[in-house]
């Protein structure tokens, strides 16, 4: 009988990286983060809430969440405390030498609609055989073990992929109204955060009060209200550091920063490096 740690890594992050937890007392993920490479999540038992981008899923036994590259993303506790889980990041560089020509065709569910993927049972049952045979091999070391991980990345990929060539998904449902409420006001975030945004104005436009919009936008996205304004502008930034010719003062005027000084101490709060040292990472 093997058994397991409540924690098993291999690999290193950007490039390919392995984790699996086991908890059984109460978790939220406490980073309010994104990245600029892939992120599988499987959960092999228990239930959370994860956030992405605009919405809400719940997440349950089986379920697989594709998060794409720079997408904003947040776990939550759901109603139960124990829960197993394992993710999986790469990069495009990794994918394409594991690929080579068919790594375009392994990204297909990252360019679904829906970042949650609910397999039949019969798949479900091998992915999770897939990932259980990872784990033990990761906290065993046995010879050759080494080779495992990125078999096993492959065949998520393509059993995903496949699936979603043949099948039409499902389209899944947001829980009650005040979810898709929630998601409207974060969509227009999305779309305004170079604009004012007020609590109170947004309450207004939404018809809620200011105190139960703050109170569901955290319950539901595990963000702040103006902490997720923040994180979204800062988002945006390193985009356009990375992919225009903008300067940095016009930069942070193009996200919604009327104090340059502001931008910087912020950008560098929640990067741990300045604007300009963040260009020349991609210059």
């Amino acid at each position: 009988m093997t058994f397991l740690s409540e924690e098993e890594s291999f690999g290193a992050i950007p490039e390919f990286y392995v984790e699996y937890r086991k908890r059984s007392e109460p978790y939220t993920m406490m980073d309010d983060h994104y990245h600029d490479y892939y992120e599988i999540y499987y959960m092999l038992s228990g239930r959370r809430i994860y956030f992405i981008r605009d919405r809400s899923y719940s997440v349950e036994q089986g379920d697989l969440i594709f998060i794409r590259k720079h997408e904003l993303h947040k776990t939550i506790q759901s109603g139960e405390d124990a829960h197993e889980r394992i993710i999986l990041h790469f990069d495009d560089a990794f994918l394409s030498r594991l690929a080579g020509p068919h790594a375009d065709f392994l990204l297909t569910p990252f360019r679904q609609p829906s970042n949650l993927i609910r397999l039949p049972r019969q798949t479900q049952l091998a992915i999770e055989q897939i990932l259980r045979r990872l784990v033990a091999e990761i906290a065993q070391k046995p010879t050759g073990y080494e080779l495992i991980p990125s078999g096993a990345l492959s065949d998520l990929l393509l059993t995903a992929s496949r699936h979603l060539q043949q099948h039409e998904q499902a389209p899944l449902h947001l829980e009650t109204p005040m979810h898709a409420k929630i998601s409207e006001v974060i969509r227009y975030i999305n779309a305004h955060f170079d604009e004012p945004l007020r609590l109170g104005t947004m309450a207004e436009r939404f018809f809620i009060s200011p105190h139960y919009l703050s109170r569901m936008f955290k319950e539901m996205s595990g963000f702040t209200f103006s902490d997720y304004i923040v994180l979204t502008r800062i988002k945006e930034a390193q985009r356009l550091l990375r992919e225009s010719g903008l300067s940095i003062t016009d930069v942070a005027a193009a996200v919604g920063f009327d104090n340059f000084s502001h931008f910087g101490k912020t950008f560098k709060k929640i990067t741990h490096i300045s604007p300009r040292e963040y260009r020349k990472q991609y210059g």
